[in-house]
């Protein structure tokens, strides 16, 4: 590193550069200056990365004649001051003697600096100088100083050769010439470059305050000359340093301060001297700052909470102020009543602030003091306590609760817990009893609660903000309210500044938290947050982990549930009035659940929703934007619970980096009506966003779709003016139309379903409307329609998804039509009962029916039997009486709408439809009975002659029939060939030896009281070698 040196005349306030090679040392001589002249000087650092900023400059130098004084001489007269000059005693001088005394006042590895003194006598004339050199003995004199004269008798001289001796000699000049030279100097060389000061050592840091330390160190070794000191910190574990001071400090001791409470901090320090700064001293020990401890200051409060007539128990406060270091430890002295000397109670510390003193004098008085103990050592005592009786208590009140401690101190509000009683007295604790003072000397106390208060806390509420106030409690049994605690210290009601409260919250991981923070210079090494729940319940570890950082402490609930409810409180272990609690309520918890449910779930952020775009040439755009996704990010589009892929007429894309989510749908058709949902998945994160691409909404777009595109067909071939839709018809059928336009003698229109070409078809080229009809509705009539119309021109496509929903939509509308369609309820008479009735023009099953009776479902009716044809619908009621007249419902419900039809069945119409009844049963009772052939002869028989040939048929009627048979119309006689036979059921007739003659038309007629029937049979005989007729039965 080498330094800049500039000057400044102040009168001018130009800035020029001293030196012209950059210096290392620390030190430069600066000549040519003018006399009387102020001037200010500042320099800069400058290394390889360049030059640094300059220093803050010097205060204005005034330059004057150093010798000025020693030419003036000042003498006292009656008549005042009279000022006398050296020149006016010398006389007259013209020509300059030499200057005498040269030698060299500084010698450094780069310069020397001359001085010598003016001849005498000067003379009254100014004197300038000539320096001149010789390098070594003998050699040639050269001028060493180039230009005007020297006007001081001091000079520096530079550009010396290292190792080189050189000579000097000056000459004095004045405006009458110049003098001979001086006598020459002995020998003078540059001195060698001086050696860099070796760093400090023995760095110690100490405690100081709460935002300083004080640094001790040793000088360098060496013995070398140090300037000053700088100093450097470092937050532990940062590796960035800082300076601490930007003069350098020539003391080996320093406090440092502006550092941070409670940071740990490193430290090193680096000397200065001539040649320039030494390396870094060895790095310190880290330090945290905080204020330097100091023995604990004095115990207070010394009370007694049970005596058993040999030994006490003594409680006290702990010390206000515990130095800086947490209290270890307490040793109490005792002495007797009569002042006697204070003695020795406890060699071992007691480590609670409840002791028990043994080995009393029954009857006999004692007075305590108590010290706290910490890592400096023994504080002050506590003062004597009152003198303590030592006598059994036997009581029936219980003792003292004791360790009354003010927690959570607000503007209006306190929180109070103690310690119940040792002393119980005679009956369990039933409770206890709070007290109040204002102001810190009134023994005025009043009760604060009405019945006695189970718990061993209290949150006293509704105080006045900076009102004082002092707390007792008392223990309460069976006999009555015992002795009263030792009164807290005055306590005003004012929130402590910078106060926080426990906050509930939930962390980057989706787990609600407590939290609480406390200023940052409390905590100290030994500190440590204790939480508790219900004031004195532990936190079970497998609820709630606890983790300390700082001066802030976070509990975090494993899994927060219902089980987590209720009042957390939180304080420092060593100053129990830094606390503060937390209720947990359902409310509360349902909330921080929610919130933990984003977290751990976090959605994908929205700018703009669902905007729906119609282009000019008819295309429909939908799209939405988000926040930026990565690279990973996927989509997933859903179309009405679907989820669909990108396809030329419906391509979808995402363009992760705008987060731009696009489909084009490029034609609109009716098949695209429905929900559009974007589900997308980044990391963790997730979004769904959904358009209702529906009803009235997606009608203006389709419309505004189809008149866009329209105009730019126009300018092209045959276009649909109508897409492809389905109507009902008036006779319950579908028609599939479409209506085009712009066509020419050329145009054509074709339909395909599912792929396949649809025939017949009609198309009025007038109208351009073209249909395709389907009269009968099935479940197979659901598909995808397409028409095209096209020419030489170019071509269109329209197409109808008639499935799923759309399809759904349609019978809903033909159930409409068929239950419109429906006539009025009719009766009539059948064989089983009453038949009630409605013709439609056409049903389908997807027109629900539901018959009733009086108000009442007929299906609940086990003699009710429903049934249905293409056209119409009907109940069948089996055995009717006289209590089914009344009033019958038919109700059609299409699926939205109910339609109803009703058929009062009463008197006369009742009566006419029984007697219809009545009278087919009958004839459906002699139809059973009626004489029939039910099995056996078959069309035609062909047999040889000379066989025998057997006619065999069953019959069956009620009672039995008789048989008769014929041949061609005419009865058989009952004498050879023909026999007959009657076995049960079966009827036989015989025909021996058959001939040609036998061949006919052969019947048989069965008959009893209800009627008969007849059955035939073709008998075909042929001879030897003949061939029977082909569709005949042979008989072997």
């Amino acid at each position: 590193m080498r330094q800049i040196i500039v000057e400044c005349d102040v009168a001018v306030g130009q800035w020029e550069r001293c030196n012209h090679a950059l210096q290392k040392a620390c030190h430069f001589p600066v000549s040519g200056l003018r006399g009387g002249t102020s001037y200010r000087f500042r320099v800069c650092a400058v290394n390889q990365a360049g030059a640094g900023r300059w220093s803050k400059p010097t205060a204005p130098i005034l330059t004057s004649d150093p010798l000025e004084a020693s030419r003036t001489t000042v003498v006292q007269s009656d008549r005042g001051q009279i000022l006398i000059t050296k020149d006016q005693l010398e006389g007259e001088v013209r020509l300059p003697l030499p200057p005498t005394q040269l030698t060299s006042c500084q010698v450094s590895s780069t310069y020397l600096v001359l001085s010598w003194s003016e001849p005498d006598p000067r003379g009254p004339e100014p004197l300038t100088y000539y320096v001149e050199r010789s390098m070594g003995e003998g050699g040639r004199w050269e001028r060493a100083s180039v230009g005007a004269g020297v006007s001081s008798p001091r000079f520096p001289v530079f550009d010396l050769q290292r190792g080189g001796q050189y000579r000097f000699r000056t000459r004095s000049v004045n405006k009458h010439g110049v003098s001979e030279p001086s006598e020459a100097s002995g020998p003078l060389e540059l001195a060698p470059p001086p050696e860099v000061t070796a760093p400090p050592h023995s760095l110690l840091v100490f405690r100081d305050s709460d935002s300083s330390v004080d640094l001790h160190w040793e000088v360098p070794p060496g013995g070398q000359e140090v300037l000053g000191y700088y100093l450097y910190y470092s937050l532990t574990g940062s590796g960035q340093w800082n300076t601490i001071n930007n003069k350098p400090i020539s003391s080996t001791r320093f406090t440092a301060h502006g550092l941070q409470t409670q940071q740990d901090y490193v430290f090193r320090v680096k000397a200065v001297g001539r040649a320039g700064t030494s390396a870094y001293s060895q790095q310190s020990p880290p330090v945290r700052v905080r204020a330097a401890i100091q023995a604990p200051g004095p115990p207070s409060g010394l009370s007694l909470l049970t005596c058993s007539g040999s030994g006490m128990v003594l409680s006290w406060r702990a010390p206000a102020c515990d130095g800086g270091s947490p209290v270890l430890g307490y040793y109490l002295d005792q002495r007797g009543p009569d002042q006697d000397p204070w003695r020795e109670v406890n060699q071992k510390p007691a480590e609670t602030r409840l002791h028990h003193v043994s080995d009393l004098a029954p009857g006999a008085s004692y007075q305590f003091r108590v010290f706290g103990a910490n890592l400096v050592g023994l504080g002050a005592p506590s003062g004597p306590s009152e003198a303590f009786l030592c006598e059994a208590w036997t009581g029936e009140q219980p003792g003292p609760p004791y360790d009354l401690q003010p927690l959570q101190v607000r503007s209006d509000s306190l929180l109070l817990r103690w310690v119940p009683p040792l002393y119980l007295g005679a009956s369990p604790l039933i409770g206890y009893q709070l007290h109040v003072s204002q102001d810190d000397q009134s023994e005025s106390w009043t009760v604060l609660n009405d019945q006695p208060i189970t718990d061993t806390f209290y949150q006293a509420s509704g105080l006045q903000t900076g009102q004082t106030y002092r707390f007792r409690v008392s223990a309460v049994n069976q006999a009555g309210v015992g002795g009263a605690s030792l009164p807290t210290e005055a306590i005003t009601a004012l929130t402590p500044p910078g106060t926080r409260e426990v906050e509930a919250g939930v962390d980057h991981e989706g787990r609600v938290f407590l939290s609480y923070e406390v200023p940052e210079a409390t905590p100290t090494d030994s500190t440590h947050f204790l939480w508790s729940r219900k004031q004195r319940e532990a936190i079970a570890a497998e609820r709630a982990n606890l983790q300390d950082r700082g001066n802030r402490s976070v509990l975090t609930f494993m899994s927060a549930s219902q089980e987590d409810l209720g009042l957390y409180s939180v304080e420092l272990s060593d100053r129990p009035g830094l606390s503060s609690s937390y209720t947990l309520t359902e409310a509360e918890l349902q909330r921080l659940s929610q919130l933990s449910l984003q977290i751990r779930n976090p959605r994908v952020g929205l700018r703009l929703g669902w905007q729906v775009e119609v282009t000019e040439d008819g295309a429909v755009r939908l799209w939405l934007q988000t926040e930026p996704l990565s690279a990973e990010a996927e989509l997933r589009l859903v179309l009405n619970d679907r989820e669909v892929a990108s396809t030329p007429r419906r391509r979808w894309r995402l363009d992760r980096a705008g987060g731009l989510v696009e489909v084009l749908l490029d034609p609109l058709g009716v098949e695209d009506q429905g929900s559009y949902t974007a589900q997308l998945r980044d990391g963790r994160s997730r979004g769904q966003f959904t358009l209702l691409l529906v009803e009235q909404r997606f009608h203006q777009v389709l419309a505004e779709s189809q008149a866009n595109r329209r105009n730019v067909q126009k300018k092209k071939g045959p276009y649909f003016l109508e897409g492809v839709s389905w109507e009902v018809t008036e006779e319950c059928g579908l028609v599939i139309r479409c209506k085009v336009t712009n066509l020419n003698k050329d145009s054509s229109l074709r339909w395909w379903k599912d792929g396949g070409p649809q025939t017949p078809m009609a198309f009025d080229p007038s109208s351009g409307v073209g249909t395709l009809s389907i009269p009968q509705v099935t479940p197979g009539s659901a598909g995808s329609y397409r028409a095209q119309v096209a020419d030489g021109r170019g071509e269109d496509t329209s197409t109808l998804d008639l499935l799923d929903q759309e399809f759904e939509k349609f019978l809903q509308q033909l159930s409409k039509h068929c239950a419109l369609s429906a006539g009025p309820l009719g009766v009539q008479g059948t064989a089983e009962g009453l038949r009630l009735y409605c013709s439609l023009k056409v049903y389908q099953t997807h027109l629900k029916t539901t018959w009733s009776f009086r108000g009442r479902g007929l299906d609940q009716d086990p003699r009710a039997r429903p049934g249905s044809s293409g056209d119409a619908v009907w109940v069948d009621l089996r055995d009717p009486a006289d209590s089914d007249q009344g009033r019958f419902s038919l109700e059609l419900f299409d699926g939205l709408d109910r339609h109803a039809r009703h058929l009062d069945l009463t008197g006369p119409g009742f009566a006419e439809a029984l007697e219809e009844h009545q009278r087919m049963k009958r004839a459906a009772v002699a139809e059973r009975k009626r004489a029939k052939v039910t099995k056996g002869l078959p069309d035609t028989v062909a047999i040889m002659e000379g066989k025998s040939l057997c006619l065999t048929c069953l019959v069956e009627g009620d009672p039995p029939p008789e048989a008769t048979w014929l041949r061609n119309g005419v009865p058989l006689p009952e004498s050879p060939p023909y026999s007959t036979a009657q076995q049960g059921a079966g009827r036989a007739l015989t025909i021996t030896m058959v001939t040609a003659e036998d061949s006919g038309t052969y019947t048989v007629r069965v008959l009893n009281p209800h009627g008969g029937e007849t059955a035939q049979v073709t008998v075909s005989v042929y001879g030897v070698g003949e061939t029977p007729p082909a569709n005949a039965l042979r008989v072997e």
